[in-house]
């Protein structure tokens, strides 16, 4: 048999979605590490500290303890009620226990929330830059990304006057992001305000906030919460957030969701049908932090702030690279707009932005993501989640592939 005659049919849902940039480029480099290249990685989007021993020692009780078993698919009550009370504690709002869902990741949770509201011509609004995976998997679910740019001159934030105009009769999710990935753009209380005033309007339209980087904002000011601010949204908006940036448990794979009852349910079938409960461990490990000594989130917090204010510095004196310091999460988002047209010493001309990540990958050794993947070029996203040798040696690098540039 031919491999041809062999091959099974693939979905018209696969050929509309394309793997994450962001995985893709931290494998390239993972290969090139591999193969002995001395490659500075700066694409991954995960803290580079260690988990808090408090975090660590949960897992141990509970294996300790028999806790090996499945879960109920949206999480352990215990879980669920420390989501509540962080809720309660830290953004001002009250939700029940059956208003709470957990998944494998704020991914998971988001996913399920579109998988179980959109179809075929449904619409979501979506600011960009974005995070690469929003607009993959409003397409997997059949729906379609109305994507609204917001420059630079804009603090890369969507404004009411764009979410406005960006609303149609079949819109049904506005998705924001604050702290964003990748510009680190947060948006004040007044500028939710505007937003939340938009939305008032158009009663078929939801809300769902990705708040994963809540807590690595550099003004140290309190959480804005859409719901506090416009309580008549509650009914309709979906808070998502999660313990992996917040304290460096990416591997936990713990997300949650915070919503209308009805919702909630939808998305917990969703899940049922899908990979049921997350890990029993990982979910120990999560009540644990939330619940837990936080001292760690605000020494983590200051590590990037010193990190991003180094790499600011450093990357705005680069002829060619322009940066704004961003308000929160551990990326920089330098434009590299001076850099197209230039010739590398090879011959090549950069034309896009990521003819400058792969140039940057090749002579320096630096990897990162290219603007475009977040829907804005042309832009770079480089991953401060890692020390500041590493940062520093990774735009000396940079530099002096610029200045080989004609």
């Amino acid at each position: 048999m031919s491999a041809a005659a062999q091959a099974i049919p693939l979905s018209a849902r696969i050929q509309r979605i394309k793997p994450s940039p962001s995985m893709v480029a931290r494998d390239r480099a993972r290969q090139l590490q591999a193969q002995g290249r001395d490659i500075i990685d700066l694409t991954a989007g995960e803290p580079d500290f260690d988990t808090p021993k408090h975090i660590a020692a949960a897992v141990v009780a509970a294996l300790e303890a028999g806790e090996t078993r499945y879960t109920p698919v949206n999480g352990t009550p215990t879980l669920r009620k420390a989501i509540i009370a962080k809720l309660a504690r830290e953004n001002g709002v009250q939700y029940e226990i059956n208003q709470i869902a957990v998944g494998s990741g704020a991914k998971q949770v988001i996913y399920n929330a579109l998988a179980a509201t959109i179809g075929s011509g449904d619409e979501v609004v979506i600011p960009a830059p974005y995070w690469v995976s929003y607009p993959d998997m409003v397409l997997a679910c059949d729906g379609t990304p109305v994507v609204v740019p917001c420059g630079e001159n804009a603090g890369f934030k969507l404004s009411a006057e764009a979410l406005e105009q960006a609303i149609t009769p079949r819109t049904r999710w506005v998705m924001l992001n604050s702290p964003c990935n990748p510009t680190g753009a947060f948006y004040s209380a007044g500028e939710m305000r505007a937003l939340t005033d938009v939305l008032i309007r158009h009663p078929h339209v939801a809300l769902m906030t990705d708040d994963i980087y809540e807590h690595i904002r550099f003004d140290d000011g309190p959480p804005v919460c859409p719901v506090v601010i416009e309580p008549g949204l509650a009914g309709r908006t979906l808070l998502v957030n999660g313990v992996s940036k917040t304290y460096a448990m990416t591997g936990f794979r713990i997300g949650y969701g915070a919503g209308p009852v009805a919702l909630i349910a939808a998305m917990n079938t969703i899940q049922s049908q899908s990979t049921s409960c997350v890990s029993s461990t990982s979910q120990a490990a999560a009540t644990a932090a939330l619940n837990g000594d936080q001292s760690f989130v605000a020494e983590a917090r200051a590590a990037y702030r010193a990190r991003r204010d180094r790499a600011v510095a450093l990357l705005n004196a680069i002829p060619g690279l322009s940066c704004r310091s961003p308000d929160g999460a551990f990326y920089v988002y330098p434009s590299c707009a001076g850099l197209i047209g230039k010739t590398t010493p090879e011959g090549k001309v950069l034309e896009t932005d990521f003819d400058i990540v792969m140039h940057f990958l090749d002579a320096a050794g630096v990897a990162m993501v290219d603007g475009t993947a977040y829907g804005l070029s042309p832009y770079l996203r480089l991953s401060i989640a890692t020390s500041l040798s590493n940062i520093e040696q990774a735009c000396a690098r940079l530099a002096k592939a610029c200045a080989a540039l004609r």
